[in-house]
């Protein structure tokens, strides 16, 4: 069986560093808010290219943190609207509509999957307040129009680089474009984590301040309440673990892009649409997305071979039961999308045999 993702053999490949920095965690009887959080943020701000990084419990926390700490601040009130693009997953959204906001859904280009900046200025009213803008399946999001617009409109740039870690545009990586950005650390990331884990990255002090408060009960001393705020923290483990792999992280997106560059050169398969990479720099493969007409079919066909595949995602936000109110509202090219999409293996541990398997059988796939 090849794997969609092998999280054993990913953890593997890092075992004797990560068993240590366990160890040494479990071993210094201090399990929140210590060294190896400390460690990890400054590490990964350094990383991404910006003043502050908050670890916090996951992504959707991450989004959700920035988004309250914006309504805290003045920034924002509920009923304001944020503009993402109709295709994310639904976390990108749950960020959004818990804080009382409004998502103003945008099509994506269906090219690049990312959201279409000619369709973003139609979509703005005056109580558009943000873009947030989704690096979905790897891929760069940022344009200089959506740039331009946020400064055009006043508005403020929020980045989902839950997909993206180690994504660049120009010389500098995601996560560091906008105001602030939420990252998920999910086991199955590029920079997965040994369990759920999150931080938001940004250059504003106030704002990094006010989410670190509202992510730790709404405290910025002990006892003393500012904020009704929620227990979101990145727990030492997770800081250890994800330090560990950080230091590994373009080795292991440099793995993905060249499993990836075997993929677009040697899948021939007419039936088959291949994803769009502009920028070798600009995608991190998190996923490799095709598309197809007869991907239920192609899916059984893979499976039945032993080949693992997914999809991301079978249902998009604006059609799921619990968003209701928007269910008739049409979006055609994020519903072809979320119809047509079958996602590949794709991880730094498969092998270039295991790769050749799955190109061989996409290329003899028939239709019946």
């Amino acid at each position: 069986m090849i794997k969609f993702l092998d999280l054993e053999k990913v953890t593997a490949s890092h075992g004797t560093e990560i068993n240590e920095a366990v160890n040494r965690v479990v071993n210094s009887g201090w399990y929140l808010q210590g060294k190896e959080n400390e460690k990890f943020e400054k590490n990964f701000a350094a990383y991404i290219g910006t003043d502050y990084a908050i670890g916090c419990g996951n992504g959707l926390d991450a989004l959700y943190w920035i988004l309250r700490a914006y309504i805290e601040l003045g920034v924002m009130a509920p009923g304001d609207e944020v503009i993402v693009p109709a295709n994310t997953y639904i976390a990108s959204i749950l960020a959004i509509t818990d804080n009382g906001l409004v998502p103003v859904l945008v099509e994506p280009s269906l090219r690049t999957y990312q959201i279409d900046p000619e369709k973003i200025e139609e979509a703005i009213t005056p109580k558009t307040k943000a873009i947030m803008i989704v690096h979905l399946y790897g891929q760069n999001a940022y344009t200089e129009k959506i740039g331009d617009i946020c400064r055009k409109y006043n508005l403020k740039l929020i980045e989902d680089n839950a997909q993206a870690h180690g994504c660049k545009y120009g010389d500098r990586h995601t996560g560091s474009l906008g105001d602030a950005a939420g990252h998920s650390f999910y086991p199955g990331k590029n920079l997965g984590a040994l369990g759920d884990a999150g931080a938001v990255t940004t250059n504003d002090k106030l704002l990094a301040d006010t989410i670190r408060s509202l992510a730790n009960y709404g405290s910025q001393k002990k006892y003393v309440f500012k904020y009704r705020g929620r227990n979101s923290r990145l727990d030492e483990i997770q800081a250890a673990v994800l330090d560990v792999k950080l230091r590994h992280l373009d080795e292991d997106n440099e793995k993905r892009k060249r499993v990836a560059e075997k993929y677009l050169k040697e899948i021939k398969n007419p039936l088959i649409t291949l994803p769009e990479v502009q920028d070798r720099d600009a995608h991190v493969f998190h996923i490799f997305p095709i598309r197809t007409k007869y991907r239920n079919q192609l899916q059984e066909y893979l499976t039945n071979n032993g080949v693992q595949t997914n999809i991301h995602y079978p249902i998009p936000p604006h059609k799921q039961e619990c968003y209701s109110h928007m269910n008739h509202l049409s979006f055609p090219i994020t519903e072809k999308i979320h119809a047509e999409e079958l996602s590949l293996p794709m991880s730094p541990v498969l092998t270039e045999e295991e790769v050749s398997d799955v190109i061989r059988l996409i290329n003899d796939f028939k239709v019946k």
